[in-house]
C-alpha cells in the first residue's frame, strides 16, 4: 500500500492532521517530539463511484481504495546530524512514497513554536535544508563505494560518479532546485536507486488560524500567502498548497458522521478539509482508479496513471497479469447511463482491449486470462 509521510517542525499540527485524516486519536500535545514512534493510519479515498457501481451491480460488499498516512515526529535544525533523534526520523521519511509537509501559518501564544516565532517560509526552508543535507550524506557514502571502480575504468561506475557529482552540485544550491525530470533515461535509474528525500513528491499543508477563510485559494489567505508566494516563485503549482485549520479539522473528525455536516454549515465550510488532503495526496502520487465488480464485491483499485491493462490485472493478482488475454471494459459514465452490465452488453458498450490498452480513470474492467 502506498504511504504518505506527514512531516514538519515540532508543534506545527502534524498529529492533528493525522487525527483529522484517520480519526485515530494520535497524541497532539503542546511540546516537541510528542510523537516518537510513527503513527500509521489507513484512510479511505473518497469516491462516490464505488458505491454507485455496487448499487447498479448489486454487489454484497464494497471495497474502496485506500492510502496509508504515517505521522512522523517533528524535525528540527540539525536533524541531519542527529539533533532531536533526527537520523531516526529521516529514516522513516525515506520509507514513504510521498510527503505531506505541514507548515504553521498562524500566531497563538498558547502554542509554543520550536524557534520562538512564526515564519512559514523559514520553517519550510529549515525542513528542506535538513532533507538536502541528509541526501548529501547519502551521495557521499555512495560515491565512496563507486569511486574505486570508476578509477579502474568501469564505464557504469564512471557514469554513476558523474550523476552523483551533478546531484551534489544541485543540492548545494538548495533542495528546491532538484528535479528528477532533468535527468536522462540512462541517468534516471541511478537517481531513483538513491531514494533521495529531496526528490519525493510533496504536498504542502498550510495550517492556518481558525478565523481565516478556509474556502478561499491559498494566495488569498493571510497566513498562507507567504508560503504560497515562495513556492510559486520556484515555478511550482499553486494548488500544491492546501490551507486547513487543523485544530478545527481534528475536532470535526471526532464528531459523529451526522453531526459533521451541521458543524461544517455553522462554520461556513464547504466540506471536510481532510477529504481535500486525501484526494490531493492521491493525485500527488499519480494515481487513478479502476474498478472490478460482480455480485459478491465491488472494488476500487488504485493504479499509476499510464498503466497498461496487464499491469492493472497484476494489481488484483499476479496470475491475472501473467496469463493476460484481454480486458473487457466500460467507462463508469457509460455504465451509469446504461444502468446494468446486461444493458451494456446488449448495446455493445463493453469493449475488448488488449495488452497495449492504457487504463483510464473510472474504467470498470473484467480480465480474461489463462495461466
Amino acid at each position: 500500500m502506498l504511504q504518505v509521510g506527514i512531516i514538519g517542525l515540532p508543534n506545527v499540527g502534524k498529529s492533528s492532521l493525522f487525527n483529522a485524516l484517520t480519526s485515530a486519536g494520535a497524541a497532539a500535545e503542546n511540546y516537541p517530539f510528542c510523537t516518537v514512534e510513527p503513527n500509521l493510519g489507513i484512510v479511505e479515498v473518497p469516491d462516490e463511484r464505488t458505491r454507485r457501481i455496487q448499487e447498479l451491480v448489486g454487489s454484497s460488499e464494497c471495497v474502496p481504495a485506500h492510502i496509508q498516512f504515517v505521522d512522523i515526529a517533528g524535525l528540527v535544525r540539525g536533524a541531519s546530524k542527529g539533533e532531536g533523534l533526527g537520523n531516526q526520523f529521516l529514516g522513516q521519511i525515506r520509507e514513504v512514497d510521498a510527503i505531506a509537509h505541514v507548515v504553521r501559518c498562524f500566531e497563538d501564544p498558547d502554542i509554543t513554536h520550536v524557534v520562538g516565532s512564526i515564519d512559514p517560509v523559514r520553517d519550510l526552508e529549515t525542513i528542506e535544508t535538513e532533507l538536502a543535507l541528509a541526501d548529501l550524506e547519502t551521495l557521499d557514502r555512495r560515491r565512496e563505494r563507486v569511486e574505486k571502480r570508476a578509477r579502474s575504468g568501469e564505464k557504469d561506475a564512471i557514469a554513476e560518479v558523474a550523476v552523483l557529482d551533478r546531484l551534489s552540485r544541485v543540492l548545494d544550491q538548495g533542495a528546491e532546485a532538484l528535479s528528477g525530470s532533468s535527468f536522462s533515461s540512462q541517468e534516471l535509474p541511478i537517481v531513483q536507486g538513491l531514494n533521495l528525500l529531496s526528490l519525493k513528491p510533496v504536498l504542502y499543508i498550510a495550517n492556518v488560524g481558525e478565523g481565516q477563510s478556509l474556502n478561499g485559494v491559498p494566495s488569498a489567505i493571510p497566513g498562507a500567502r507567504d508560503l504560497y508566494a515562495a513556492l510559486e516563485g520556484r515555478g511550482q503549482e499553486g494548488n500544491t498548497v492546501v490551507p486547513m485549520s487543523l485544530g478545527i479539522e481534528a475536532e470535526i473528525s471526532s464528531l459523529e458522521v451526522e453531526e459533521r455536516q451541521e458543524f461544517l454549515e455553522e462554520l461556513g465550510l464547504e466540506g471536510e478539509g481532510s477529504v481535500r488532503i486525501i484526494r490531493a495526496a492521491y493525485e500527488l502520487l499519480g494515481l487513478i482508479t479502476f474498478f472490478s465488480a460482480n455480485d459478491k464485491q465491488t472494488t476500487a483499485w488504485p493504479i499509476t496513471k499510464g498503466s497498461t491493462a496487464p499491469e492493472a490485472a497484476g494489481v488484483i493478482h499476479t496470475d491475472f497479469q501473467r496469463g493476460f488475454i484481454r480486458a473487457e471494459t466500460i467507462a463508469f459514465s457509460d455504465f451509469q447511463e446504461l444502468g446494468s452490465m446486461r444493458a451494456a452488453r446488449d448495446l455493445g458498450a463493453i469493449r475488448s482491449e488488449g495488452k497495449d490498452y492504457i487504463v483510464q480513470d473510472g474504467d470498470i474492467l473484467l480480465f480474461r486470462f489463462n495461466v
